[in-house]
């Protein structure tokens, strides 16, 4: 039969039964799921990040912005991973909701060349160090890296996690410790790292305090909410408290986040002369502690790239097959993402880290704050689910366009407000993120309760 999703209790059952459909048996269990999840923590890009926010802004100030980003994080992942679990959604099929069938190919690319770019990037670091530690051209060590990491995401992510991350996030999470034991041992102990400040905080030219900077710059890494949402909808419903609270939860951003950020400040402010960069502490640490320092890097940015190919292939593949109409198999469409990555990791993509994360943030915390905001409001009434077919969809839905262009704007406007006026630069980087995603979440919420007749993409669903 035919059911319009007006909110009436049969269509509420209707839909609940589809959500219901299929069983655990074909996802993966708990203790895979987080292994797999878990090494996304590895990414050296979170040692980076950490101790670049210590430079600009302080330690002191660097984690208490680092603490208040754990919790932000570990609580909106919980209600993202929860409803990816219960509707078995990923974030391409989640978008048709907010954004209808045409806006979420939008999200869905925006999503793969993101998760592309931290391929090249993470794939980059790799190539850095072995060139650092055995000669040779950029361009051999690139080709290198990318043919043995395109290998592991081949057959899914029920079969990566299997094949090598279990053995590696022991490496790199005792590595970067004996790092730390390294670097204090030859250079000393001291407390350097822990009392370092900047020169002269101006708050106003900031934008505000250095904590609420460091809140703002770890915004542009919100991609991690999309990444929650692909693989919890691998889990089983069964194991949903488990995930929202370890998996996906702020334990886990205490060792991605806190964790890493300990190493990337105590490194950066012990080794002298250290270049506060991604590929500075790669190659202080291999210049530190030589081929130890080496397999750490390597089994660090192994497991992040598992994650990133997998993730760019398959959201590549669900925009060629709906925009593109391009139908190849899981295989092909994997090589076609490795060959842009490799063609990517050819160029200086490096140099270009904080501008790429400034206009993927805005993107990206825009389409989080939505997405947020419609799980809350609409209580699983108009479930997402695998087994709906895309002409059950809206081709536009406009709430959550409007929504999410509004709020890109005026991300975008505020990143721009420091090539007029280069004194205010800090303040468009610190409010930019946070007014896309308070007035993104704002306007759909208005419209949700203004126009309840585009309050999903979902036109009917055909219930057998």
């Amino acid at each position: 039969m035919t059911l319009n999703l007006t909110g009436s209790n049969q269509d509420v059952e209707a839909t609940d039964a589809l959500a219901r459909e299929g069983n655990d048996e074909d996802q993966m269990s708990r203790g895979s799921l987080s292994l797999a999840w878990y090494g996304v923590a590895s990414a050296f890009f979170f040692v980076y990040i950490g101790a670049a926010m210590a430079a600009a802004y302080g330690t002191v100030n660097a984690l208490i912005g680092i603490v208040l980003t754990i919790i932000v994080y570990g609580a909106i992942n919980a209600v993202l991973s929860r409803y990816a679990m219960t509707n078995r959604t990923t974030v391409a099929q989640f978008s048709r909701t907010i954004l209808g069938t045409a806006g979420s190919s939008i999200a869905t690319i925006i999503f793969a060349l993101v998760a592309i770019y931290y391929a090249v990037f993470e794939g980059s670091i790799v190539a850095y160090a072995l060139m650092a530690a055995f000669g040779g051209e950029m361009w051999v060590w690139s080709l290198i890296v990318v043919a043995y990491s395109t290998p592991l995401i081949i057959g899914g992510a029920r079969r990566f996690i299997d094949k090598l991350n279990g053995w590696l996030m022991p490496i790199y999470f005792f590595g970067l410790i004996a790092a730390v034991i390294w670097a204090g041992v030859v250079y000393g102990f001291g407390d350097a790292w822990l009392t370092n400040a900047p020169e002269m905080e101006l708050p106003f030219t900031m934008g505000g305090p250095g904590w609420l900077a460091t809140f703002a710059g770890y915004m542009g890494v919100w991609i991690m909410m999309m990444f929650t949402m692909d693989f919890a909808a691998l889990g089983k419903r069964k194991d949903i408290k488990f995930h929202q609270r370890f998996t996906f939860g702020p334990v886990f951003y205490v060792l991605a986040f806190g964790f890493s950020a300990f190493i990337g400040i105590f490194l950066t402010f012990t080794i002298p002369d250290l270049e506060v960069s991604e590929t500075g502490l790669a190659g202080g640490l291999v210049s530190l502690m030589g081929i130890f320092g080496l397999v750490v890097i390597i089994a660090s940015q192994t497991r992040i790239n598992t994650a990133n190919y997998y993730l760019g292939a398959a959201n590549l593949r669900a925009f060629g097959e709906r925009v593109l109409r391009i139908k190849m198999s899981n295989v092909a469409w994997v090589i076609a993402s490795s060959v842009i990555i490799y063609l990517l990791m050819l160029l200086p993509i490096v140099q270009y880290l904080l501008l790429a994360l400034a206009w993927q943030g805005v993107l990206v915390t825009a389409w989080v704050a939505i997405a947020l905001v419609h799980v809350l409001l609409d209580r699983g009434r108009n479930p997402e689910h695998a087994a709906i077919d895309d002409k059950n969809y809206r081709a536009f839905n406009s709430n959550g366009l409007f929504a999410w262009a509004i709020g890109t704007v005026i991300g975008l406007f505020m990143l721009q407000i420091g090539t007029f006026a280069p004194g205010l630069a800090g303040l468009g980087s610190t409010w930019g993120p946070i007014l896309t995603a308070v007035s993104s979440a704002a306007i759909y919420a208005v419209l949700w309760k203004a126009r309840p007749t585009s309050r999903t993409g979902l036109i009917k669903v055909i219930a057998q």
